[in-house]
C-alpha cells in the first residue's frame, strides 16, 4: 500500500482506508462480490457478528490464502462484539466464534458494535429487553484478547464523545485506535471527527452512500419504509461529479477521504466495486469541499437509528440526539 491508501492506528498498524462493507448481502452476492473485490484490490474486508456472514466471508478468504494469491498480513479484517449478552461474561465467547468462521487466528480490528447491551431473542417489532451495559469492564475483557494474540486493535461503533471520552478517562491498556459511525454529506458530525482525530481515533464511515436500498431491509424486517435523503441524486454532488468525469459516489467517497475518513462502501456490482475503489486519481477542490459541507444536515440526515430494536433509545447509553430524520 501506497502511503495515500492508508492511514496509521496508534496500535501502530495500518489500516486500509477503503474497504467493502458486507451488511445485508445474500450470501452467493457476498462470495461473487468479496471475489471481484480481491482481485480488484481491496484488502480491508468490514464485517459483523450479526452480520451473519463471517462463515461466508472466511471460506472466500480462506481459498484466497490457501492459493498464496494473498498474505494473511496483507488482509485487513474488520469485525464487530454483538450488541447480545455482550456483558454477560461472553465477550471471549463472542471472539472465539468469529475468529471460528472467519476461519482466522486473528482480526485486525474488533470493534463494540453498539454502546447499548441487549437481550437475545427471536422475532421482531416487540420491545426488546436492555441491559445494564458496562463499557469500562466490556473493554478490559477485550483488552484480554488482544493480549492473547487474538486481536491486534480495539476500537468503538455508533459511540458518541462522551463514552469514547469515559474509556479514555480510564486510562486503558490498550487504545481506542478507530471509532466506526454513520457518516456521509448529509451526516458530517464534524465535532465527533475532530474529537477522535485529537486522540489519535481513526474514524471509519460506514453508509458513506447513504444506504438507498436501507428501506428493503427495514420491509424485511416487518418495519415501515423511511423517507432516506438521496445523496448520489443531490445537485451539488452531480454538478462536481460531471465537473471532475467521476461518478457521484466517487465524489462523496473523495469527499470523506479527503477529511481522513475511512469508507466501506457496500456494494456487490463488480462496476461498482472497481469506481468506489478508484478514489486516488483525482482531488476535490476547496471550493467543492465548501460546497459538499454545507449540504450537512446534522442528526436529520441520521438513516442508522436502529430503531428497529425497539427499546434501545430509553436506555442510559443510546448514544444518539433526538432531532432524527428517519423518525
Amino acid at each position: 500500500m501506497d502511503s495515500k491508501s492508508y492511514f496509521d492506528l496508534s496500535s501502530g498498524y495500518k489500516i486500509p482506508v477503503v474497504g467493502l462493507g458486507t451488511s445485508k448481502c445474500k450470501v452467493e452476492e457476498l462470495e461473487q462480490a468479496l471475489n471481484a473485490a480481491l482481485e480488484i484490490g481491496y484488502r480491508h474486508i468490514d464485517t459483523a457478528s450479526v452480520y451473519n456472514n463471517e462463515n461466508t466471508i472466511g471460506t472466500v478468504l480462506k481459498q484466497w490464502l490457501d492459493s498464496g494469491k494473498v498474505k494473511r498480513e496483507q488482509l485487513f479484517v474488520a469485525t464487530k462484539l454483538a450488541f447480545f449478552n455482550h456483558s454477560l461474561n461472553g465477550i471471549e465467547e463472542n471472539v472465539l466464534r468469529s475468529l471460528e468462521k472467519l476461519k482466522l487466528d486473528y482480526v485486525d480490528l474488533y470493534l463494540i458494535h453498539f454502546p447499548v447491551n441487549i437481550e437475545k431473542k427471536e422475532g421482531h417489532g416487540e420491545v426488546w429487553k436492555t441491559l445494564e451495559t458496562d463499557h469500562i469492564a466490556m473493554w478490559k475483557d477485550l483488552e484480554e484478547q488482544v493480549d492473547k494474540g487474538r486481536i491486534k486493535s480495539l476500537g468503538v461503533s455508533n459511540f458518541n464523545q462522551k463514552q469514547i471520552q469515559k474509556i479514555l478517562d480510564s486510562n486503558p491498556k490498550h487504545k481506542i485506535t478507530n471509532l466506526q459511525v454513520e457518516l456521509h454529506v448529509f451526516l458530517q458530525q464534524p465535532e465527533l471527527v475532530e474529537f477522535c482525530h485529537k486522540n489519535n481515533i481513526t474514524i471509519t464511515a460506514f453508509g458513506p452512500l447513504g444506504s438507498p436500498g436501507y428501506n428493503e431491509h427495514l420491509l424485511k424486517v416487518g418495519e415501515k419504509a423511511i423517507n432516506i435523503p438521496h445523496i448520489l441524486s443531490n445537485e451539488i454532488v452531480r454538478k462536481i461529479s460531471e465537473k471532475h468525469s467521476k461518478t457521484p459516489a466517487q465524489v462523496v467517497l473523495r469527499f470523506l477521504l479527503q477529511n481522513d475518513v475511512i469508507v466501506i462502501p457496500k456494494s456487490v456490482k463488480p462496476e461498482r466495486l472497481r469506481e468506489n475503489f478508484d478514489l486516488f486519481g483525482f482531488v476535490l477542490e476547496e471550493s467543492d469541499m465548501m460546497e459538499l459541507r454545507r449540504l450537512d444536515m446534522g442528526e436529520k440526515g441520521r438513516i442508522f437509528n436502529f430503531s428497529m430494536i425497539k427499546g434501545l433509545s430509553s436506555h442510559p447509553e443510546w448514544p444518539f440526539g433526538t432531532d432524527i430524520y428517519t423518525i
